[in-house]
């Protein structure tokens, strides 16, 4: 997983952090507002094969965490079980053969700058 956030880091960070500002700023209404933010996002990470690998392996995943945050806009801390299954299937992706890139995450990490405050916004 650090390597799936280091090359979205690395590759997508303003992506990632609009989304992420877009959501936290839009707690009731991301789901639509943020749409394209959430396609720009989607689109800088689909070419990476690490990426990729963790889409594959975890979609069910994934799928239920996004299926979560749209029934429950209001209150999308509730869908934190969601991402803590979706985050511990990801950790668990064998990524051998894969080149992670060695780059410095923000401060918090990229999950917190993300998922935290679309997670933990009131």
């Amino acid at each position: 997983m650090q390597a799936a956030m280091d090359i979205t880091a690395k590759y997508c960070r303003k992506e990632m952090e609009a989304y992420g500002l877009c959501v936290a700023s839009n707690p009731s209404t991301w789901q639509q507002k943020c749409h394209e933010l959430k396609m720009n996002v989607a689109q800088c990470t689909s070419s990476h094969p690490v990426i990729q690998k963790i889409r594959q392996e975890c979609s069910s995943e994934f799928v239920e965490f996004e299926r979560c945050l749209r029934e429950h806009q209001g209150q999308p801390t509730s869908c934190s079980p969601h991402v803590a299954r979706f985050m511990g299937c990801a950790e668990t992706v064998d990524l051998s053969g894969k080149t992670p890139v060695s780059t410095p995450l923000p401060p918090g990490g990229l999950v917190s700058n993300v998922f935290r405050p679309c997670m933990y916004s009131g």
